[in-house]
């Protein structure tokens, strides 16, 4: 019986400037996820979590609280982007361009702007991209680029680090 490799993320090596990344998954935002997300992080605007405040309101809904948003995108591009990282870097030039409300579906994808290797790291690269979160409809409901540290595929510290199990499989 052989072990399988299964998908480990992508090191320094596997990006490419230009490359464009669809990342693979969509999420619903409801509404528990938006209250929750809100009274978490202690933001006392009504629009995140009163309807009927909100129901008044330009929107005349309730409003995604925009930290929610930049997190679900930020988390919908880890598989595909740093998924092997050390540690991010920077955020920056973050726009939020269209409203996002509950029942919205966002989807995310990132272009890679900029490769180095790291100065004071050489197991290690700096990956910069362009990302931008795409509501159901296509609109852009943000943009913004990030930079973070990557291993290289030769680094040693994420090696080996499934244990194995005292007892081999049954045969089947």
């Amino acid at each position: 019986m052989a072990d399988v490799a299964d998908w480990q993320g992508r090191y320094f090596e596997d990006f490419a400037v230009g490359d464009v990344h669809q990342h693979q998954r969509g999420r619903t935002i409801s509404e528990v996820d938006n209250t929750w997300f809100t009274l978490l992080t202690m933001n006392t605007n009504q629009m995140h979590f009163n309807r009927h405040y909100a129901e008044r309101s330009t929107f005349g809904k309730l409003l995604v609280n925009s930290g929610f948003t930049i997190a679900l995108v930020l988390g919908m591009t880890v598989q595909d982007l740093s998924e092997n990282a050390i540690a991010n870097l920077a955020m920056t030039d973050i726009a939020l361009t269209h409203p996002v409300f509950v029942g919205d579906t966002l989807y995310a994808e990132s272009k890679i702007t900029d490769l180095r290797e790291s100065n004071s790291r050489p197991y290690a690269g700096i990956v910069s991209a362009m990302t931008r979160g795409l509501n159901q409809d296509g609109d852009v409901v943000m943009t913004y680029n990030r930079t973070v540290m990557v291993y290289k595929r030769s680094a040693p510290q994420d090696k080996d680090l499934f244990p194995r199990a005292e007892e081999p499989w049954p045969d089947a």
